[in-house]
């Protein structure tokens, strides 16, 4: 059997609904991060939309079948994730974007760790001791990963456990989220949401709701984005240079193409943008 000709492309499935990504920026400047880098190969980013995983497996056995792409971008890894060992059973070389360190597989790898914790020292210093947080979806290993940090960093404060309400990244869960944790007996002072589209709900909510912001409630997006920087009060944010990261990606990605390991490669750390929606705890809080 002669050499397999290239495909000239790298394949990434994104599993969620097309709705949602037309809503979040994230992926639109991920996507243009990993074509940059690939056109200086003269290749392109082959996109597959789907609801389920298991559209999405079948979408990697079809292009394993046909060979229509060099490699894979895997994102969003979840706890007991069966992708890695389907594309390595399919011969599709592949790199995961998002792990933790120590992963088995070709990666890019993530801290959330760090970002959490210097989040939560910013509220700390604010005065804030009732923090919640709007969360992705929790099989999501950032998700947990985000959520153990802000956890444990609350243990070590001497603070409550941080209430966590499990999000879908749309607006209307972050908005749905937000007015239960308005509606407890003893509400947060500050949230931290998933997402930008997820957090500039929570703040139209808080308005609609009567509360301050951020007078009696501080906000913070994790993806800073242009939703953002016109939300009024404008958000504070975990910024993420995304477009670094989807080149960061697309680099590995063509490094397990061309039959080489994937060097160790770690996406850029978010960090605090401080803007408009936080501010001192109130007085009650």
């Amino acid at each position: 059997m002669g050499k397999r000709e290239p495909a000239g492309a790298v394949g990434l499935v994104l599993a969620r609904p097309s709705r949602l990504l037309s809503a979040e920026p994230f992926f639109m400047e991920f996507i243009a991060g990993i074509e940059e880098r690939l056109a200086e190969r003269d290749m392109s980013v082959l996109l597959q939309l789907v609801t389920t995983a298991e559209a999405e497996e079948e979408a990697y056995r079809r292009w394993a079948e046909s060979r229509l792409v060099d490699a894979v971008a895997v994102v969003n890894p979840a706890v007991d994730d069966t992708r890695p060992a389907l594309l390595r059973e399919l011969r599709l070389p592949f790199v995961v974007a998002g792990a933790h360190e120590g992963s088995d597989a070709p990666a890019v790898y993530t801290d959330n760790t760090a970002p959490v914790r210097e989040v939560l020292s910013r509220l700390l210093e604010l005065g804030h001791r009732r923090i919640a947080r709007v969360s992705g979806p929790a099989q999501l290993l950032h998700t947990r990963a985000r959520t153990e940090a802000l956890a444990e960093g609350c243990r070590e404060a001497g603070l409550p456990a941080p209430v966590v309400l499990e999000g879908d990244y749309s607006r209307e869960s972050g908005a749905r989220r937000t007015a239960e944790l308005l509606g407890l007996d003893h509400p947060p002072t500050a949230v931290l949401y998933d997402n930008d589209v997820m957090a500039v709900a929570g703040l139209d909510t808080a308005r609609e709701l009567g509360v301050a912001v951020p007078g009696r409630l501080s906000l913070i997006a994790w993806d800073d984005s242009t939703l953002c920087r016109l939300a009024s009060p404008t958000l504070t944010a975990m910024s993420v240079d995304v477009h670094r990261y989807g080149t960061s990606v697309a680099e590995a990605a063509l490094e397990c193409a061309d039959g080489h390991p994937a060097t160790e490669r770690w996406s850029p750390t978010a960090r605090l943008v401080s803007r408009g929606s936080t501010g001192p705890a109130p007085a009650e809080g």
